[in-house]
C-alpha cells in the first residue's frame, strides 16, 4: 500500500481516537463533516427565525449547532447515547443550551413532536419507513431535507418509465412533491460510507390526496410486485385473485354485506381491468393519474386492497434500499 493512503488512513483514525468515540457503521454512524455540505442543506431548508427543527441522526453536532442559530428551536433523536453526551457538552453554557431538546431513543419508535422542518443524515436502513412515518406525521410540516443511499433517492424522484420508478416513487410523490437538491460524495462524512449519497426536498401536499392510502397501497403493491408485467397478469394470479377475495368477504362480514351467490373475483378484475382499459399497462409506465383512475371501479365495494400484508411490506425495502448496501 502506497504510503500516502496509509498515512491518511492514520489520520482519520486519531481523528476519531482523539475525539473518544469510535463510530458504529453497523447502525450506520457516518457523521458530515463538511462544512459546504452543512451550509448547503441549511440553506436548501430555507428556515424562518421562528421554526422548530426535527433533526435526526445529529451526531457530534456538526450541523445541529448551525441550526440551533437559525431558528427557535432544535428537537434532536438520537440513538446512541455517547452521542447526545457529545451534543450536550457542545451546547453547554452557551446561549444555544436551551433551544435544544434532545430525543433519545429509536426515531421510527419515537412519538415525533410538532415541527416546522425536518432535517436528517440518517442511517440509510431505516430510510424508506422514516419517509413514510413523515409523510404521514400530523400535523403537516413545511418540508424535510434528507441525507439518503443515491440509488434510494433517485427511486424516490424516478418517473413513470425509469429503471428505478417502483412503489416508493409513486407512493411518495402521491403524498409529497420531492427533489433531488445535490450529490454528496464519500469523502464528506466520517467514516466514509461504502455508498454514495444524494441530499432530497420533500414538502407533503397539503391538503393530502382525498384517498384512503391503505388502499391505494395495496392496490399499488400488487401492481409493483412485478411491474414489467401486464396488469391482466399481475391481478390474475391466483394468490392476488385469493387475498382479494378475502379481503372482499371480511369486508361484507364487518357490514353485515349479503354476498351474492354469483359473486366471482376474477369476474369482478376482469371487469374492473376492462371498464379501465388497463390490462395491457404495465405498473412501470403508468402516472400517479393513471393508478387514481384504475382505483375507481375496485372502491365499490370498498376494502379490496385493505391489509395484503402477505404481498409485502408499506414500506418497500427490498426492493428500494437493501439494507446491506447501507452507509456502513
Amino acid at each position: 500500500m502506497p504510503k500516502v493512503k496509509a498515512e491518511k488512513k492514520s489520520r482519520k483514525h486519531q481523528e476519531v481516537k482523539s475525539q473518544g468515540i469510535v463510530f458504529n457503521t453497523g447502525i450506520g454512524q457516518h457523521i458530515l463533516k463538511n462544512p459546504l455540505v452543512v451550509n448547503a442543506i441549511i440553506e436548501k431548508a430555507a428556515l424562518r427565525p421562528t421554526d422548530v427543527v426535527l433533526e435526526v441522526g445529529p451526531g457530534t453536532g456538526n450541523m445541529t449547532v448551525k441550526l440551533l442559530e437559525k431558528a427557535k428551536k432544535v428537537v434532536a433523536c438520537e440513538l446512541d447515547t455517547r452521542l447526545v453526551a457529545e451534543l450536550q457538552k457542545r451546547v453547554q453554557c452557551t446561549p444555544m443550551q436551551t433551544k435544544l431538546q434532545i430525543l433519545v431513543g429509536d426515531v421510527l419508535k419515537t412519538e415525533l413532536p410538532f415541527f416546522d422542518i425536518c432535517v436528517a443524515n440518517l442511517p440509510y436502513q431505516i430510510s424508506s419507513p422514516f419517509v413514510f412515518k413523515l409523510l404521514l406525521h400530523r400535523p403537516f410540516f413545511r418540508c424535510a431535507v434528507l441525507m439518503f443511499q443515491r440509488e434510494f433517492a433517485m427511486r424516490l424522484v424516478a418517473k413513470p418509465g425509469d429503471k428505478l420508478y417502483c412503489r416508493l416513487s409513486i407512493n411518495t410523490q402521491l403524498l409529497a412533491r420531492v427533489d433531488h437538491l445535490m450529490k454528496v460524495g464519500k469523502n464528506n462524512f466520517r467514516p466514509p460510507p461504502k455508498v454514495e449519497s444524494s441530499v432530497v426536498r420533500i414538502e407533503p401536499k397539503n391538503p393530502p390526496p382525498p384517498i384512503n392510502f391503505q388502499e391505494w397501497d395495496g392496490l399499488v403493491r400488487v401492481a409493483f410486485v412485478r411491474k414489467n408485467k401486464t396488469l391482466n397478469a399481475a391481478f390474475k394470479s391466483s394468490a392476488v385473485e385469493q387475498l382479494l377475495e378475502k379481503n372482499y368477504r371480511i369486508h361484507c362480514s364487518v357490514h353485515n354485506l349479503e354476498i351474492p351467490q354469483d359473486f366471482s373475483i376474477t369476474k369482478k378484475i376482469e371487469a374492473v381491468l376492462q371498464e379501465a382499459d388497463f390490462g395491457e399497462k404495465r405498473a412501470r409506465c403508468m402516472d400517479i393519474d393513471d393508478f387514481l383512475v384504475f382505483t375507481g371501479p375496485f372502491s365499490v365495494p370498498p376494502d379490496f386492497f385493505m391489509h395484503l400484508t402477505q404481498l409485502g411490506s408499506t414500506f418497500p425495502k427490498a426492493e428500494d434500499c437493501d439494507p446491506k448496501k447501507g452507509k456502513s
